[in-house]
C-alpha cells in the first residue's frame, strides 16, 4: 500500500505468551524432578532392605534437590533464548519506525503518535499542533546536484529538527521531502513561532560542514482542540494551510484559518465523499512490480489520487475521511472499479493488485457477486486479479471475513498479505487465511542490511513462502543496496521508486531497477487450493512467467 507501522504494544502482545511457555516449561521441569525423587525414593525403599542396607537419612531430599539442579540448568538456556528474542523484536520495532536517512520517525511511527496525541488531547482538553512541512523547489536539487546532494539536504534538515525541538516534540519524514512535527501542548500560536524559528535557522548556514546548501520550506498548521476538533480536521487542516503557503509563494508558515478557509469542514463530511465519489475526482495509478532474478514487469499495484476539485491533497486524508463518515466500504469499492477499469489494457502475463481493508470485506456492501460484477464489466479475467488486504484496525467477524474471500477464490481471485512485519499488521490475518502473496513491508525493506533484524524478519517471511509456495515482494525500495539485498534473501519481486513511481498506465513500461542476476531459487510445488474453483498456485505462477 502508499504506505501505514507497528506499535510498542504489539511486544505486549507476544511477551505474555513467552512468559506463559516459560512458567508451562517451568511446570513441567519441576514435575519432572519431583518424579525423579519419587522413583529415587522408591528405589531405596525396594533396593536397600535387600541388601541388608539401612536407607540413609535425607536420600529423598538429596534426589529432589538433585532433580531441582537439572531444572536449573535446563530452565538457564531458555531464559536466555526468551531474552535474545525479546531483544532481537525490541530492536527490530525500533528500526522499523525509525528513517534511516534522517533518523527522525517514518510514516507509521508519525500515524502511531498522532493517534495517541489526539487521543491524550481531546480526553485531557490539553493543546497539541500539527505542523506539515515540505521543503521547497528539492526536485531542482536532485535533478541539479544528484540524489547524493538531497540526502544531504535530507540529513541536514533532520539535524535541524532535532536541534530546534523539545524533547517532548516529534519530528517525522513522511514522505521524500515531506516532513511533520507533533508538538503536545502547544496551541496554533506557539507552533507558528516554533516553525518559524525553524526557518530562520534552516536559511542559515548548516549545521555540519559536510556539504550541505541552506534549504527552505513551505509549512501548515492547525491544532487541537481550536481550530480542529477531531484527528481528520487537524491533518486535513494543516494540509490545507500547507498548500496555501505553497500557493502563496513558497517560504513560509501559515496557521489554518476557518474565517478563509469556509469550505474546509465539509471535507470530512459523508457529503463530501459522496459528491467525490459521484463526479469521478479520483484518477488511478499504478506501480510496477518487478522481478529481481530477471528484471521484468510481473504486475502491477493499483493506487488512487484525488484530482482538482476535491476537498483532498492526498489519499490518507480522502480514505481517513471517508473512514470517518462511514464511506469508507462505497469509496473502496469505486476505487477498484476504476484500477479495473484503467488497467484493461494490461498485458496478459501482468496481474493488477488493488488494496481492501478487512473492515470492507466485513461491510454489507462488499460481496464476491460484487467484485466478479466490476471485472465482468470491464474484460478483466479474474484470475489476473489480487487482493491485498491489511490489518491496520482490528477484524471484528472474522468468520464472515473469511467466508466471503473464500468465495473470491472460488472465482480465481488471489490474495496477498499487505504491509507483512510493521509489528501486528497482517498476523491474524496470515494465521487465518492463506495468502498467495506476501508483502514486506517498506519499513522492513529500507532497513535490511546483512545480518540486521529486519533482515531476519525478511528470511522468516521468504521460508514461510517457500513452504506455501506463496510470491515474496518487498514493498518501498529505493536504494540499488536494498535491491541487492532482497535478492539475496531470496525475494522474488519488488516495487518502489528505484523501480517505478505510480503514474498512469502506459501502453509499455521499462525496467528502471538493476539487479545482479541470480539463478532461480528452488520454489517447492505449491500447496494446492482447498477450493474447487481456484487454478493451483503452480499454474498461475506459470501464467505471469514465475518458476514452478
Amino acid at each position: 500500500m502508499d504506505g501505514e507501522t507497528p506499535t510498542h504494544d504489539a511486544m505486549t502482545r507476544y511477551l505474555p505468551e513467552l512468559r506463559a511457555s516459560l512458567r508451562l516449561r517451568i511446570a513441567a521441569a519441576i514435575a519432572l524432578s519431583a518424579l525423579i525423587g519419587l522413583l529415587a525414593d522408591r528405589i531405596l525403599d525396594t533396593v536397600l532392605p535387600g541388601l541388608g542396607a539401612v536407607r540413609p537419612a535425607g536420600a529423598l531430599g538429596a534426589a529432589c534437590l538433585s532433580g531441582l539442579v537439572l531444572v536449573g540448568r535446563a530452565i538457564a538456556p531458555l531464559a536466555e533464548s526468551k531474552a535474545e528474542l525479546q531483544g532481537r523484536y525490541e530492536a527490530a520495532v525500533a528500526e522499523s519506525l525509525q528513517d534511516p536517512l534522517t533518523g527522525l520517525g517514518n510514516h507509521r511511527a508519525f500515524q502511531e503518535e498522532l493517534d495517541r496525541q489526539v487521543e491524550h488531547a481531546l480526553r485531557y482538553d490539553v493543546a497539541v499542533s500539527l505542523v506539515m512541512i515540505d521543503l521547497d523547489d528539492f526536485k531542482a536539487i536532485n535533478d541539479g546536484s544528484g540524489h547524493a546532494s538531497g540526502d544531504r539536504a535530507l540529513a541536514s534538515f533532520g539535524r535541524i529538527l532535532t536541534a530546534g525541538l523539545r524533547r517532548v516534540d516529534h519530528a517525522y519524514r513522511v514522505g521524500g521531502d515531506e516532513f511533520a512535527l507533533l508538538l503536545p501542548h502547544t496551541d496554533a500560536e506557539g507552533a507558528w513561532m516554533v516553525t518559524r524559528r525553524l526557518l530562520a535557522v534552516a536559511l542559515g548556514p548548516p549545521l555540519r560542514d559536510d556539504g550541505s546548501r541552506p534549504v527552505s520550506f513551505s509549512a501548515g498548521i492547525s491544532a487541537l482542540p481550536a481550530p480542529a476538533t477531531s484527528r481528520a480536521q487537524l491533518f486535513s487542516q494543516a494540509d490545507a494551510a500547507l498548500y496555501a503557503a505553497k500557493r502563496a509563494g513558497r517560504t513560509d508558515v501559515f496557521v489554518f484559518d476557518p474565517a478563509t478557509s469556509p469550505d474546509e469542514p465539509a471535507s470530512g463530511s459523508a457529503a463530501a465523499i459522496a459528491e467525490v465519489i459521484a463526479r469521478g475526482q479520483l484518477r488511478p495509478v499504478y506501480q510496477p512490480i518487478i522481478t529481481l532474478d530477471d528484471p521484468r514487469v510481473i504486475g502491477v499495484e493499483g493506487l488512487i489520487r484525488p484530482v482538482d476539485p476535491a476537498p483532498f491533497l492526498d489519499a490518507p486524508s480522502l480514505f481517513a475521511a471517508a473512514a470517518q463518515s462511514g464511506h469508507l466500504a462505497a469509496l473502496e469499492m469505486t476505487c477498484i472499479e476504476l484500477q479495473v477499469a484503467g488497467a484493461r489494457d494490461l498485458p496478459s502475463d501482468q496481474f493488477l493488485s488493488v488494496n481492501l481493508s478487512p473492515a470492507v470485506v466485513e461491510a454489507p456492501e462488499f460481496s464476491a457477486a460484487s467484485l466478479i460484477s466490476i471485472l465482468t464489466r470491464h474484460g478483466f479475467p479474474t484470475d489476473r486479479l489480487v487482493l491485498e488486504l491489511t490489518e491496520h484496525q482490528p477484524i471484528g467477524d472474522i468468520e464472515r471475513v473469511r467466508t466471503k474471500l473464500d468465495a473470491c477464490r472460488r472465482a480465481g481471485i488471489r490474495l496477498a498479505a499487505d504491509d507483512l512485519g510493521a509489528g501486528n499488521a497482517g498476523l491474524r490475518l496470515l494465521s487465518e487465511l492463506r495468502f498467495d502473496i506476501l508483502k514486506v513491508d517498506l519499513s522492513l525493506v529500507q532497513r535490511s542490511s546483512p545480518g540486521a533484524p529486519s533482515s531476519e524478519v525478511v528470511s522468516s517471511v521468504v521460508g514461510l513462502a517457500a513452504r506455501t509456495g506463496a510470491l515474496v515482494i518487498g514493498e518501498g525500495v529505493e536504494r540499488p543496496e536494498q535491491l541487492q539485498q532482497l535478492a539475496a534473501l531470496g525475494v522474488t519481486a519488488a516495487q518502489g521508486f528505484l523501480l517505478g513511481r505510480p503514474e498512469p498506465l502506459p501502453a509499455s513500461r521499462p525496467v528502471r531497477g538493476m539487479v545482479a542476476p541470480r539463478a532461480p531459487a528452488a520454489v517447492p510445488r505449491a500447496v494446492e487450493p482447498a477450493l474447487a474453483g481456484a487454478a493451483p498456485m503452480h499454474a498461475w505462477r506459470q501464467t505471469i512467467g514465475l518458476p514452478t
